[in-house]
């Protein structure tokens, strides 16, 4: 289902100094002279577009920094002054926004620890109103596509028609190399709701490592995000927040001289007449696999009656074990990675699992509907 957004497209709020767009900055504004002269240092590589930093901080545990808070405007304004940078900054409250706009901070941005919550949303974009501002929200801190879809939604219903989501990944229970999980799936699906939706990437945040930025900055532009949220500070190693995932402007520049841009698209009719037999290679495959599951399921179903029939049990742990390994040793030796495998499998016999369950269940059902007839 396409969403219903009215989006100006990204290049009417924002210029590109460079290829691909980059809004970079400290994690945090700690002095005036540290913002400022980080400032200078960003502007000077010719590849920054707009200057972030973190004005009021939300922090998980009372006793952090949580920001210098609204002194720090008047340095973005100042940064701003001297090198022509647009300014962005993190609102978390109305009164958060009622002081950006005053000070001419030129893009908003909600933080993923407010569009978790519907009411503090709510509470931005009411603020909002009337104002012509852009403002980029990041997607929630749970794996949740709703909330960030809402959120979304709700800045919209305000009038904002500059707008861009931001991806910044998902926290997760799961020990990984990143800080959060990124949950490619989540900003691809984001991304069919509503195409015409700018959403750039914050590797910073994703990593929480500087090591690893430039690894998910290109796997993010391999998949046609609109751009790059990058934090860099002037000497990472003396950060007053998130040290280590912030990188100087020097690096910075660097890391974005390496990074490969692709077309999503060549205008050429060998290109497109090449890539239009491929892709209906795979729309016929596609048609056999569905096909061939909808097979499988036919006898789920058949198999679910026998065993209701003969009193046994949904569940036969050694026949799922046998069919997990059998199956991924299969398609380990097609090339098929192992834990794509596994969860393919994995998903066939949940709804295996559903169908028996409904067929076992089926005469409490009916029994239950006459009772309450």
């Amino acid at each position: 289902m396409k969403l219903d957004l009215k989006i100006q497209p990204l290049d009417s709020w924002i210029k590109k100094t460079a290829e691909p767009l980059l809004i970079a900055g400290p994690c945090s504004a700690e002095t005036e002279e540290q913002l400022v002269a980080t400032a200078h240092l960003l502007a000077k590589t010719g590849k920054v577009s707009a200057l972030r930093a973190g004005i009021w901080k939300p922090r998980t545990r009372p006793g952090e920094f949580e920001g210098i808070g609204s002194i720090g405007l008047q340095w973005l304004k100042r940064a701003k002054e001297e090198t022509g940078l647009p300014t962005a900054v993190e609102v978390a409250t109305a009164k958060h926004v009622e002081e950006a706009l005053a000070s001419g901070v030129d893009i908003l941005w909600v933080g993923a620890r407010s569009t978790v919550n519907p009411f503090t949303v709510q509470e931005i974009a009411d603020a909002l109103q009337g104002a012509d501002v852009p403002v980029m929200v990041k997607n929630p801190v749970n794996p949740d596509l709703s909330l960030w879809i809402g959120a979304l939604e709700r800045i919209n219903r305000a009038g904002i028609t500059k707008l861009a989501a931001i991806h910044r990944g998902f926290s997760s229970f799961e020990k990984s190399a990143f800080r959060n999980e990124p949950m490619w799936d989540l900003a691809i699906n984001l991304k069919t709701h509503a195409p015409e939706l700018p959403i750039i990437n914050d590797p910073s945040h994703i990593t929480g490592n500087r090591d690893l930025i430039s690894y998910v900055a290109q796997k993010a532009l391999d998949m046609d995000m609109q751009g790059l949220m990058i934090e860099s500070h002037i000497d990472p190693s003396v950060a007053w927040t998130d040290a280590a995932q912030q990188v100087t402007p020097a690096a910075l520049s660097e890391l974005m001289s390496h990074l490969t841009l692709r077309k999503p698209e060549i205008k050429s009719a060998d290109f497109n007449d090449k890539l239009s037999q491929l892709r209906n290679q795979i729309d016929k495959i596609d048609d056999l696999v569905i096909q061939k599951l909808a097979e499988r399921m036919q006898i789920v179903q058949k198999i679910g009656e026998y065993k209701k029939d003969n009193n046994i049990t949904i569940l036969q742990v050694n026949r799922w074990d046998e069919i997990l390994q059998k199956r991924t040793a299969y398609g380990k030796a097609l090339k098929l990675d192992s834990s794509f495998t596994e969860k393919l499998l994995e998903l066939i016999h949940s709804e295996s699992i559903r169908r028996q369950t409904e067929i076992m269940n089926k005469d409490a059902a009916v029994a239950e509907n006459l009772t309450h007839a």
